[in-house]
């Protein structure tokens, strides 16, 4: 579990945001348009801007573990959380593939997106909090169920 946080994490958490919203603004990320030209192979923007961000992460995945055994703003220790490949990954990735594909925004990208002018977004990221409260609720009455069930036994 975390130790006491650093006071400059949640600052730090929200200039990283900032810096992240800025950047999708930049390289128009934040425009459905561009969004969902890419994804009918018409423009390949988003490819070096995903590559980009994919580059940067992995060096720092790679070093920071190497330079310090632990984070230096929450104090944990660096280490791998791998989830397994199981059918809910399956479903939930194919559902945000859709969503993504017929929005054309990404969750990232539509707040940005709110931020370039394009409040018609809203109705994506509304449907976002929608779905997620219905995946939520939908989890912790199956919990409760199977928890009700083993309880019974």
């Amino acid at each position: 579990m975390s130790q006491q946080q650093h006071p400059l994490f949640m600052p730090l958490i929200f200039v990283g945001g900032l810096i992240f919203g800025v950047g999708l603004g930049f390289s128009h990320m934040a425009r459905p348009e561009v969004v969902l030209n890419f994804l009918q192979f018409e423009d390949f923007g988003l490819l070096f801007v995903m590559g980009g961000a994919a580059v940067v992460t992995g060096i720092a995945f790679a070093l920071m573990p190497r330079l310090r055994d632990r984070a230096p703003l929450t104090g944990n220790t660096y280490g791998r959380r791998l989830k397994p490949f199981d059918r809910n990954v399956l479903i939930g990735g194919t559902i945000f593939g859709v969503g993504w594909g017929l929005s054309g925004i990404c969750p990232g990208a539509a707040y940005a997106s709110l931020g370039v002018g394009n409040v018609t977004i809203l109705w994506a990221i509304a449907g976002m909090f929608v779905g997620a409260y219905v995946q939520g609720y939908w989890r912790s009455h199956r919990a409760d169920a199977e928890t009700a069930a083993t309880g019974a036994d």
